[in-house]
């Protein structure tokens, strides 16, 4: 472990720059809330920010993606598949430990089944990352539950934790071994461990004080969800709140749905395009023949919670699909986020015990 003074923060980040295109929270006066997108000057990267409105889930996982090209010949009859290497390397700098929990359940998703994704394939392995620890929880926030924070446990090339005026520099790969040596750090001696334990914990005491909008022990109400042991009277009552506006799964760190279309261009090419799509939507589920098997919102609600907190998918991803960042709670206009859903679940299965 290394000792990074925050002074040498923007020489880092330069150093990065020089060999990726650099991404990171930024604070915006238009904006009014801290945003995870591309930086083009070292000094707009915001480390001390709250958690970015947006996931970094749209770096690795474009909202719309062309994947590839093909041009049709009519006289030959021929088609040529054409497949552009469009990926650059990236940096992310600053992720939040949730948010890069989410992207390691992408990866699981794209990558670790029995289809690897290439196109996601060639993002990833182009990236560098710099995570962060939260020494502090936001009040939206709730990644103790979840087991994804509030320090990054895997998947990093760098984790930084503040303390005082310097962070503790952990590298996690090699890449993130020779930043260290490239920037000139210096060790951080044996204590630094200990020091980041304390800070780590000293955090995760602040959340029952802080965290004041959420509470989502998840663990508690796995069970009800996987078994289906949930009164239908409490999926309706979700899907009357629910707008089906999709907002929920767009700005959800492991949300992976997606729709392909095929998108006509000049001069016979045809662009196979790849963009975001959410349970949330009356057509997600419909099949030809006008067919759909979860027309009701209720049905849709239900089994988007089951693919975030059932066991089934939790041993399909080794992990929970939540990662406790709170986004869905922020932007839900009907107020069925995460926490509040598994609220009315606990307080349901409460009722149940008492009768």
């Amino acid at each position: 472990m290394y000792i990074l003074p925050k002074a040498q923060v923007r020489e880092m980040t330069a150093a990065l720059a020089a060999d990726y295109e650099l991404y990171g929270p930024v604070v915006r006066p238009d904006a009014g809330e801290p945003m995870f997108e591309r930086i083009d000057d070292p000094d707009a990267l915001s480390l001390d920010a709250a958690i970015p409105y947006n996931p970094p889930k749209h770096i690795v996982f474009p909202q719309s993606e062309r994947f590839l090209s093909y041009r049709y010949d009519r006289d030959s009859r021929e088609a040529s598949i054409v497949r552009d290497d469009l990926v650059k390397p990236k940096a992310l700098v600053g992720i939040r430990a949730c948010d890069l929990t989410g992207l390691l359940c992408l990866d699981r998703f794209f990558l670790g089944q029995e289809y690897v994704d290439e196109v996601y394939r060639d993002h990833r392995k182009k990236m560098f990352i710099v995570a962060v620890t939260c020494v502090r929880p936001f009040p939206q926030c709730f990644c103790v539950c979840t087991d994804s924070g509030p320090a990054p446990q895997e998947g990093y090339d760098v984790a930084l934790t503040a303390v005082g005026d310097r962070y503790l520099f952990e590298a996690g790969t090699g890449k993130g071994e020779a930043l260290a040596r490239r920037l000139g750090l210096e060790d951080a001696g044996p204590d630094a461990a200990a020091l980041k334990k304390r800070t780590v914990d000293a955090s995760i005491a602040r959340f029952d004080a802080e965290a004041t909008e959420n509470k989502a022990w998840i663990s508690r109400v796995m069970n009800r969800i996987t078994t289906g042991f949930i009164p239908n009277e409490v999926w309706e009552f979700i899907g009357d709140q629910c707008f089906e506006c999709g907002a929920c799964s767009f700005v959800c760190p492991t949300c992976s749905c997606f729709n392909v279309e095929d998108a006509a261009g000049p001069g016979g090419r045809t662009d196979r395009l790849r963009s975001w799509d959410s349970c949330s939507f009356e057509g997600y589920t419909r099949m030809a023949g006008d067919h759909n098997p979860r027309k009701p919102v209720e049905d849709r609600r239900n089994k988007r919670f089951f693919c975030k907190l059932s066991y089934s998918q939790s041993k399909k991803y080794l992990r929970p699909g939540c990662v406790g960042c709170g986004r869905c709670v922020r932007v839900c206009p009907g107020d069925i986020g995460m926490s509040n859903v598994v609220t009315a679940i606990r307080r349901e299965i409460t009722k149940a015990g008492a009768k």
